[in-house]
């Protein structure tokens, strides 16, 4: 069966899994609007047309001259005397929540943090940030955060399962007496004690959790090239002179391939756990980025301000929800048993 035929078939098995197929789109429809955070929350306009020219502060900054203002900074488009100039002579298309992720209210009439109103749909957290501002990027960064790992880790422990199951021998003995000792670690424990040396920053924490997380597909791929290694169109490429990483990365990875993508969703859900995990106790993301487990744990110290902790367990809760609905949905997918039972298809 072509290759194109296989991947065909199980994309059919995946669109009959409903809620597989549904928690997809819904997962890439959040994930897109929160790609375009800066056009969803911002305290800059999307656009502004001031004496019949037009202006885009989303994307480029303006001095204040630029709309009659006395200061060579950027414009203030919050300032009633900023606005107040533009709205003379043009006007100004906001986006539909008015904060970015680190914007503070000022006109809060009650202390921070403030419940949900109608300026701030969600309310604030304890410094008068906008919580739905805040929850639409941090939803970005997790995801992409998580994102960014999986396909990192994956591709390091791909290729050293890959070598193992390939090689076997004293590579594979070895490899597998590492993987033992160094998997037997307190990973949590570990991270935290070396992100209290680090200055913490997003690609820091990448190469601090990388790491660790590269062993999650070390054992599955390796099993698979243990079983592929002495199959007839190995020993076929290996007798007619085949190189090896033509062999490993063409022939038997795509083979192999089949039963890890039906992991990769449930990598993707782990490392957005981790990062809340971490930035929950304060060791993970700066303070200021829009963090969901910052946000939790603005809540556990807010008992008092239910939205501030709620709002972020649902938007958590959500986004795993649904990776792991997509998750049972590719291994149903890719799993044979559900193939041949299938009245509908045939072998």
């Amino acid at each position: 069966m072509r290759t194109e035929a296989i991947w065909h078939r199980q994309w059919r098995a995946f669109r009959r899994n409903r809620r597989g197929l549904w928690s997809l789109y819904l997962f890439l429809v959040l994930f897109v609007v929160s790609l375009g955070a800066e056009l969803v929350a911002n305290d800059k306009p999307i656009a502004v047309r001031y004496q019949g020219e037009l202006y885009w502060p989303v994307f480029q900054v303006y001095p204040e001259t630029a709309f009659g203002g006395l200061f060579e900074t950027e414009a203030n488009y919050r300032d009633p005397y900023v606005r107040e100039l533009i709205e003379e002579d043009g006007w100004m298309l906001w986006p539909p929540i008015r904060y970015s992720y680190d914007t503070i209210n000022y006109e809060l009439t009650v202390p921070a943090p403030a419940p949900p109103s109608a300026e701030n749909w969600l309310g604030t957290d304890d410094q008068g940030r906008d919580v739905l501002a805040r929850l639409i990027y941090g939803f970005r960064l997790s995801v992409l955060f998580g994102l960014i790992l999986t396909v990192a880790s994956s591709a390091i422990g791909i290729v050293v399962g890959a070598l193992q199951g390939y090689y076997g021998g004293w590579l594979d003995l070895a490899g597998q007496r590492f993987l033992e000792i160094w998997s037997s670690m307190p990973i949590l424990y570990l991270i935290i004690v070396i992100s209290s040396f680090v200055v913490p920053g997003f690609w820091t924490l990448l190469v601090i959790m990388l790491l660790f997380s590269w062993m999650t597909l070390v054992d599955l791929v390796r099993a698979e090239f243990l079983r592929a290694r002495n199959l007839d169109y190995v020993r076929a490429a290996q007798a007619l002179g085949v190189r090896t990483p033509v062999i490993l990365f063409r022939h038997m990875l795509p083979n192999a391939m089949v039963a890890t993508l039906t992991y990769l969703p449930f990598v993707l859900n782990a490392s957005v756990i981790l990062l809340t995990s971490l930035d929950f106790i304060g060791f993970g993301l700066p303070p200021g980025a829009p963090s969901l487990g910052e946000l939790l744990g603005q809540g556990k110290a807010n008992l008092h301000a239910p939205w501030l902790g709620l709002s972020a367990f649902v938007t958590l809760a959500l986004m795993l929800s649904l990776l792991v609905f997509v998750g049972e949905a590719v291994r149903d997918a890719f799993d044979p048993r559900k193939y041949h039972a299938d009245a509908g298809e045939r072998p």
